[in-house]
């Protein structure tokens, strides 16, 4: 069994983690597209479509292994923002477009951060291993929700 640092604010003393800096507007280097009281979308540094984005809590949750039935009100708005955001800049087909998180040991970053590219169908070839649903590494926002409520019991893979 994982053993979970979570729900810890990014204000207090997370200077290990990456996002806790950008939710607290600490990287200059983020360009953050949108942000509210509990959550902040930027551009993902190595992008594998042309609109590819993260969606962070401010609160600190390592990972989607870290969720519980508690937040799926958190998931839901992770994805309303990450939608908001690529009508924002743009983007007008919304069902060419894949949501959802890496689950460990594929996570890249220690905070739950949900990715948002479009259009689907220009996901790098070489990426594409990455954001393939059904995967070990990779578990769309829909799966997860349906998990957090109890209905499908959790698996590392096949989600």
């Amino acid at each position: 069994m994982l053993t979970q640092k979570m729900g810890t604010n990014c204000s207090i003393d997370n200077s290990w983690c990456v996002f806790c800096l950008i939710a607290r507007g600490e990287d200059r280097d983020a360009h953050v597209l949108k942000k509210d009281k509990d959550l902040v979308c930027f551009r993902d540094i190595l992008p594998a479509a042309p609109h590819h984005y993260l969606v962070v809590p401010i609160e600190h949750i390592d990972n989607c292994f870290s969720l519980n039935v508690e937040h799926i009100t958190l998931v839901e708005k992770m994805v309303e923002m990450g939608r908001a955001v690529l009508l924002d800049q743009g983007v007008t087909d919304m069902t060419d477009i894949r949501i959802g998180f890496h689950q460990p040991p594929y996570t890249s970053v220690d905070h739950l951060h949900l990715h948002v590219l479009a259009p689907a169908s220009q996901i790098k070839e070489n990426m594409m291993f990455k954001f393939r649903p059904g995967t070990t590494s990779y578990v769309d926002e829909g799966k997860l929700r349906i998990h957090l409520q109890g209905i499908l019991p959790w698996r590392f893979h096949n989600m």
